[in-house]
C-alpha cells in the first residue's frame, strides 16, 4: 500500500484560467493537422497527450493537494470545447480522461495515494458499464469481466470499472460501485474499437480475470448521488461537493460543441467557393444554406451559455454550502442529454445543403458530422432516460434515476 504524500505545486506554477483556455485555442491548428491520422490510428497520438499534459489540462479538476489546479468546471469545459474544435476525438478523450481526477478525489484518500503518490500526473481511464462479476471477500472484492468503451485507455495506468455488488443478505438491493484497478490487473484489447465516428478516441475493451480490489479502491454510486464521499474528508474545497454525475454527463456532451463549431466553419468555407456544376448556382447566394448555418451558429451559442450558467449555479450552491435542489439536478442532467442530438440535427441541416462537396472523405465537415452522430450513442446523451425525473422532481417526487 502506497504512503500518502501530498504533492503540492510550487509557487507561480499554476496557470490562470485564461492562460489554460488560450493554450487550448493555440492547439487547434495542430489538432486539425493530426485529426486524419488520429482517426486512422483509432487513438490520440502520444505527442498530443504529452502536449496536453505539458499545458496542464489534466490538472484542472485535480485537487491542489495532489498538484492540481482545483478550478471552476467551466474552465475544464472551455478547454474541452476548444480541443474538440480541432479534433472531436481528442476533445472527447480529454473530457472523459480529464474528468477522472474529479472522481478520484471522491475516493478514499489511500486510493488517491495509490494513483498519485509517486506521480501526480498519472492518468486514469474508465468504462462504467455495470457488467463486472463481483465476489465478496475479506477486505474487499474479487472482480472479473469484460468491458467496452474505455476511452483513452492506452494512455492511462489505471482504470475505473463499473459493476453491481451483490447483496450479502437476501432481499437487500445490489450496490452499484466503481472499481479502481492498476494497469497490472487488467488487459487492454486493442483492435476492438472500429466505429464510423469518434474513431480516434481509442475506446478499447478491458478484460479483468478475477483480481482482488480492496474496499477502499471502490466508490459507491449512492455516495456520489448524496454528495457524501470518502475523499471529501481531505479534499475539502467546494468543488468536490458537487454531484459527480453532473460533471461526468457534461464530459460526454461538451466535445460535440467543438465538433459543431468545426462543422459551421467548414460549411462557411464550402459555401464561399461552391458553385453547382449542374445548376450553376453559387452556394453563397443560397438563402436556405444561410438559414441553416445561422441557425446552427446561434443555437450552439445558446447551448454553450446554458452549460456555463449550469455550472455557475452549481458552484454557487457549493460555495454557499447549500444542497442543490433535486429539481435543478434533474433539469441540468436533462439539458446535457439533449445537446448531442440537437447538434447532430443542426449539422445535418447544413450537410444536406452542401451537395456533393460534403460527401468526400476529404471534406472538413464530414468527420465532425460523423463524430457528433457517434456521440449520440452514449447512454448519457439519450434524453429519454431523463424525462421522468424532470417531470417527477417538478412535482416534488424523488428521482428514480440516481445518476443526477
Amino acid at each position: 500500500m502506497a504512503t500518502v504524500v501530498e504533492m503540492k505545486p510550487q509557487a507561480g506554477e499554476t496557470p490562470t484560467a485564461e492562460e489554460l483556455v488560450e493554450r487550448a485555442r493555440a492547439m487547434i491548428p495542430a489538432l486539425k493537422s493530426r485529426a486524419r491520422q488520429c482517426t486512422k490510428d483509432f487513438n490520440v497520438s502520444e505527442q498530443t497527450i504529452a502536449e496536453m499534459k505539458a499545458a496542464g489540462f489534466f490538472r484542472i479538476l485535480q485537487p491542489k493537494r495532489w498538484g492540481g489546479y482545483e478550478m471552476h468546471p467551466n474552465v475544464f469545459f472551455d478547454v474541452q470545447r476548444l480541443l474538440a474544435e480541432g479534433c472531436m476525438s481528442t476533445g472527447w478523450m480529454y473530457g472523459v480522461v480529464g474528468c477522472h481526477p474529479y472522481e478520484l478525489a471522491l475516493f478514499h484518500d489511500q486510493a488517491q495515494a495509490d494513483v498519485w503518490g509517486s506521480d501526480n500526473g498519472t492518468l486514469v481511464s474508465s468504462t462504467y458499464q455495470p457488467v463486472g462479476k463481483v465476489e465478496h471477500t475479506d477486505g474487499g472484492f474479487y472482480l472479473s469481466g469484460r468491458w467496452g468503451f474505455s476511452t483513452g485507455s492506452t494512455h492511462c495506468q489505471w482504470v475505473l470499472l463499473g459493476a453491481m455488488v451483490p447483496p450479502k443478505n437476501e432481499g437487500d438491493a445490489p450496490d452499484m460501485r466503481t472499481f479502481l484497478l492498476p494497469r497490472s490487473d487488467y488487459q487492454i484489447i486493442e483492435g476492438t474499437w472500429d466505429t464510423f465516428g469518434l474513431q480516434g478516441t481509442g475506446s478499447f475493451d478491458i478484460v479483468v480475470d478475477r483480481v482482488f480490489v480492496p474496499e477502499y479502491r471502490t466508490h459507491r454510486s449512492v455516495d456520489g448521488f448524496l454528495c457524501d464521499n470518502p475523499g471529501q474528508a481531505e479534499n475539502t474545497g467546494p468543488l468536490y461537493t458537487l454531484p459527480w454525475a453532473q460533471v461526468f454527463v457534461r464530459s460526454v456532451s461538451t466535445a460535440a460543441f467543438g465538433g459543431a463549431r468545426a462543422a459551421v466553419n467548414a460549411a462557411i468555407a464550402i459555401m464561399n467557393d461552391r458553385v453547382s456544376t449542374n445548376t450553376g448556382k453559387a452556394s453563397k447566394a443560397d438563402p436556405m444554406l444561410h438559414a441553416a448555418i445561422s441557425k446552427a451558429y446561434a443555437q450552439i451559442l445558446e447551448m454553450e451559455l446554458t452549460l456555463k450558467t449550469t455550472f455557475s449555479e452549481l458552484m454557487d450552491y457549493a460555495e454557499k454550502g447549500q444542497p442543490i435542489p433535486m429539481e435543478k439536478r434533474a433539469l441540468f442532467a436533462y439539458n446535457s442529454s439533449t445537446v448531442v442530438r440537437r447538434l447532430a440535427e443542426l449539422v445535418d441541416g447544413m450537410v444536406q445543403l452542401l451537395g456533393g462537396r460534403a460527401i468526400y472523405m476529404s471534406s472538413d465537415i464530414l468527420q465532425p458530422w460523423l463524430d457528433i452522430h457517434a456521440g449520440r450513442a452514449h447512454v448519457a446523451n439519450d434524453p429519454s432516460n431523463r424525462t421522468a425525473d424532470v417531470l417527477g422532481t417538478m412535482q416534488g417526487q424523488p428521482p428514480a434515476f440516481t445518476f443526477l
